[in-house]
């Protein structure tokens, strides 16, 4: 991997949500007086984190922590609300819709429902030829057909069922047309927002090795989306683990697995089972899950943290580098005390 240059460099990103309503509906009575108050969820929170070319940088956590968001924001398809986001080097957060074409070819986004990202009232073919034919006018539509007829077949879907409408498909077979859709612009980095969640056991693997076939034989770097521990041990090169909108620790796959530093992490991974086993040291965390709407001050965990004290409650923790480079944002770790 390249690491002198990241592929995709995302610094201090910040993106929050109105979801205030109405006028009528921001209407609060607070010590007799009415006043409008706006409800805002807190999304993203001073995320920064860099990909390399090549990688499988997974992103997990509990849902709600905001790793959809953070997905869709690095594409430009949520703007956001503070921060800067690189791509090989160069800014693309503040580029407009013109000027980021360039960049949608090489970035691309394979989705949680299969179904729902597809036009049902668009056959397959219409469907992958779409993105080709706009980033590539000068293409005849027989090069653009037998293109589609290479993808399909590459990513394990007939080509003579290009005719065809989604609602025809299985859920995997609809899935492996998500990703040629991806595929059909060349492009470089793709973020997968939970790709197999919505699937059955049995075509899980076949479309993570899917991914991983195509990432040895077009050099892709993949952003993977998802709570499943086990798909992330199995196919990550690095891992980030987000809680309520922040980062808490990012670190190699290997090395978060073998060794988590962060309380968050060593609950996460405390709870995964393990066959024909009980595990003794399973983590139970304790409270309710904070609302992304008003955040607790300090650290965003430390109401439901183990380990924490006072400083927790009045500090926000910086992300600090550790060994292997591994990233931890926790006054706990920084002072020694776990």
């Amino acid at each position: 991997m390249n690491r002198a240059v990241p592929l995709l460099d995302v610094q201090n990103l910040t993106k929050h949500f109105d979801i205030s309503g109405g006028f009528l509906e921001q209407l609060r009575l607070e010590n007799m007086r009415i006043n409008l108050k706006k409800t805002i969820v807190h999304a993203l929170n001073d995320v920064s984190l860099s990909i390399f070319s090549g990688e499988t940088f997974s992103v997990v956590g509990e849902s709600g922590c905001g790793k959809s968001t953070l997905g869709r924001a690095v594409l430009g398809l949520y703007p956001i609300d503070g921060g800067q986001i690189f791509y090989l080097g160069k800014r693309i957060d503040s580029k407009n819709s013109r000027q980021m074409l360039p960049y949608r070819r090489k970035m691309q986004m394979v989705f949680q429902d299969p179904y729902a990202s597809l036009n049902p009232r668009m056959k397959v073919e219409q469907t992958l030829m779409e993105p080709m034919l706009f980033h590539n006018p000068g293409i005849s539509a027989a090069q653009a057909k037998e293109r589609v007829s290479e993808v399909m077949e590459q990513v394990g879907v007939d080509p003579s069922w290009a005719s065809r409408y989604p609602h025809e498909f299985s859920g995997g077979q609809r899935q492996r047309i998500s990703i040629a859709r991806a595929l059909m612009v060349e492009p470089e980095f793709i973020v997968a927002d939970e790709p197999i969640s919505a699937l059955d056991v049995s075509i899980q693997a076949q479309i993570l090795n899917l991914f991983m076939d195509a990432q040895e034989d077009r050099g892709l770097t993949y952003m993977f989306i998802t709570h499943d521990m086990s798909v992330v041990k199995h196919i990550s090169t690095r891992v980030a683990v987000m809680y309520l909108g922040t980062i808490c620790e990012l670190a190699k796959t290997e090395e978060l697995f073998s060794h988590p530093r962060h309380p968050y992490t060593k609950a996460l991974l405390s709870a995964i089972p393990v066959l024909g086993t009980k595990k003794a040291d399973h983590i139970k965390l304790k409270g309710e899950v904070p609302t992304p709407i008003e955040l607790p001050s300090g650290c965003v965990f430390h109401n439901r943290c183990p380990y924490a004290f006072d400083r927790c409650s009045a500090e926000i923790p910086g992300m600090a580098e550790y060994d292997s480079g591994r990233l931890i944002a926790c006054h706990g770790v920084e002072e020694g005390k776990i």
